[in-house]
């Protein structure tokens, strides 16, 4: 009997081990699937295929005093791997859904509905290229990073689902802390239930939140996080983007290098009306004579190391939602303009500031970062949005661009008056770190640039019964024309070089024949009829190729021809300044 007793008590020991063993499995594995696990493989997503697993259950949640978007959470919740979204697709709607979506579409300026219907965490393919899968890291020797994000009124999961994609594809060990600026945002879904969600149900211990306490913008906002962040590197992204395998560890490896780099991942875009993850081949920053920045092709010349497909490539300028800096570095170099406001400009000040001070802006074609980019800003700009960015546009240019500042001038004679505030600081920062002047941007960095155009005569086109040279806002392969003059600069102002182009910005004037309309190209590949010579004695410009003259008479649309020349009113054009 004795020996039954101890049998049976030992086989009790035993499955009580066998429930507690259990019970430490099951725990482990829910620790793993949170996002606040340390990834053991720094190059594969916490549970990538199963995502609801990192979406937050309901728990707790609902006993919120405002129900916590009761309805609107399961829409939260990953649907599995085939969901709306998953691995970058397209997100369908019906047609209830497309309603809905259209009349939302103002409030964010992308389709919130398509947003939602997707998981906040959802699967993205590996999008880098072989020769950057082959490039092992040794974490151990890479900084730490505090990632700064500043975000006014934005949706709901596309701010949750910018946080999962970090916590869950970023290695923790180099996640030092994620610094969230609510740039005074009104939005009800913004206040109590991220302050809930952040303290209850995301499960990552370093996220720091902090409330501006009246709007001040990206600029002042992205200062404040510089402020409070306590690795050694910044990596500032914006609140509707979505990180990929592998994007972190190129950035801090080139920080880590040279200290004096700036360097920004490859900005993949995310539809705004279907949320397609949309790759993109490796381009860089440009900007135009407007100041405005653009994209442009790789140019061989901006090819580091032995130009393999791993290299980090140069880039003129940066977009300047998302980059990686050392934070000391930044300090040094000024971080940004503390006299700008807002938002505008600011991108392409810093860029100038960085080459022409001694450093250097990259761009890693390893990292890949999604980007809903929107066509235009849902939000108000304190002061007005126009009188914000040319300020800001102005104090740049004031600053950094010397003599080729008159071009921008050309183009807004109206800011010529405009009050940009005290430049003394910046310029004695220019003088301080003994800055290079601007032509050497141009004859180093950036010899492509429209800026770099030897020019005969700069203005308006304008002929005797006061009609100007116009592109009407058109782009290459359309019309040239001709509108009223109006002094206001923008589309009626051309460059006549010493190549013989007539250009405005990038766009060149160009015409096959005599007797046909006058089309633009761009510059860069503008060949047979597009050279152009300007007497000024009798005012006409000739087009080389046909003998012809440039002519707005008889013009359909209000376009222009090349005729045969004559003395004729429409083919008398004189060359003026608009900025005096």
């Amino acid at each position: 009997m004795r020996l039954k007793a101890k049998h049976k008590l030992l086989v009790k020991i035993l499955i009580f081990a066998a429930f507690i063993y259990v019970l430490l499995i099951i725990t482990m594995y829910s620790k793993a699937a949170s996002p606040g696990a340390t990834q053991t493989d720094s190059q594969s997503e916490v549970n990538p295929k199963h995502p609801k697993q990192n979406v937050p259950d309901k728990a707790n949640i609902s006993k919120h005093p405002k129900g916590w978007f009761e309805g609107f959470w399961d829409k939260l919740v990953a649907s599995g791997p085939n969901g709306p979204g998953e691995n970058g697709k397209a997100v369908s709607l019906s047609a209830e859904e497309e309603k809905h979506a259209k009349e939302a579409f103002k409030t964010n300026q992308f389709n919130v509905v398509a947003s939602d219907k997707m998981s906040v965490n959802r699967s993205l393919p590996d999008y880098r290229n072989s020769q950057c899968k082959a490039v092992k890291y040794i974490e151990d020797d890479l900084p730490t990073t505090s990632i700064i994000i500043v975000f006014h009124n934005e949706a709901w999961s596309t701010l949750l689902r910018t946080l999962y994609s970090v916590v869950n594809r970023t290695p923790h060990k180099l996640l030092h802390e994620i610094i969230l600026i609510d740039d005074a945002s009104t939005a009800e879904h913004l206040k109590e239930p991220l302050d809930a969600f952040l303290e209850e149900k995301f499960h990552f211990p370093a996220v720091r939140l902090h409330r501006m306490p009246e709007r001040c913008g990206l600029i002042r906002g992205r200062l404040q996080g510089y402020e409070m962040a306590q690795a050694e590197v910044l990596l500032f992204l914006d609140a509707h983007c979505e990180v990929t395998l592998g994007w972190i560890q190129p950035l801090l490896h080139e920080v880590h290098k040279n200290r004096r780099t700036i360097i920004s991942p490859v900005i993949d875009v995310i539809n705004e009306q279907t949320f397609r993850y949309q790759y993109v081949d490796t381009v860089i920053g440009s900007f135009t004579w407007k100041l405005s920045f653009t994209w442009t092709s790789l140019k061989p010349y901006m090819k580091t190391g032995s130009g393999l497909a791993s290299d980090p490539v140069r880039t003129p300028t940066m977009a300047g939602g998302l980059f990686a800096v050392s934070k000391t570095y930044f300090d040094e170099l000024g971080t940004y303009d503390r006299g700008m406001d807002v938002w505008g400009a600011e991108n392409l000040e810093i860029s100038f500031r960085i080459w022409l001070c001694g450093g250097q802006l990259l761009i890693s074609p390893c990292s890949h970062v999604g980007h809903v980019f929107r066509k235009q800003t849902p939000y108000t700009f304190p002061g007005g949005t126009s009188h914000v960015i040319n300020k800001n546009t102005k104090r740049l240019a004031e600053v950094w661009m010397d003599q080729y500042k008159h071009i921008w001038y050309e183009l807004s004679p109206s800011v010529k008056d405009l009050d940009a505030g005290d430049l003394s600081e910046r310029l004695k920062l220019k003088e301080d770190l003994h800055c290079k002047p601007f032509s050497w941007y141009l004859q180093n960095i950036w010899p492509d640039s429209q800026f770099n155009v030897d020019m005969q005569l700069f203005g308006q086109v304008r002929n005797d019964v006061g009609q100007c040279l116009d592109t009407m806002g058109r782009s290459e392969h359309g019309d040239a024309g001709q509108s009223p003059c109006h002094n206001q600069g923008g589309n009626q102002v051309w460059a006549l070089t010493r190549a013989e182009q007539l250009r405005h910005d990038d766009l060149c004037l160009t015409a096959p024949k005599l007797g046909s309309k006058v089309t633009l190209v761009k510059c860069q590949n503008a060949k047979t009829g597009s050279t152009w010579t300007f007497t000024q004695a009798t005012g006409q410009i000739q087009h080389k190729s046909s003998g012809g003259c440039l002519d707005t008479r008889e013009s359909p649309k209000n376009s222009l021809v090349v005729h045969d020349c004559a003395p004729s009113p429409s083919q008398h054009f004189n060359i003026i300044s608009s900025v005096h």
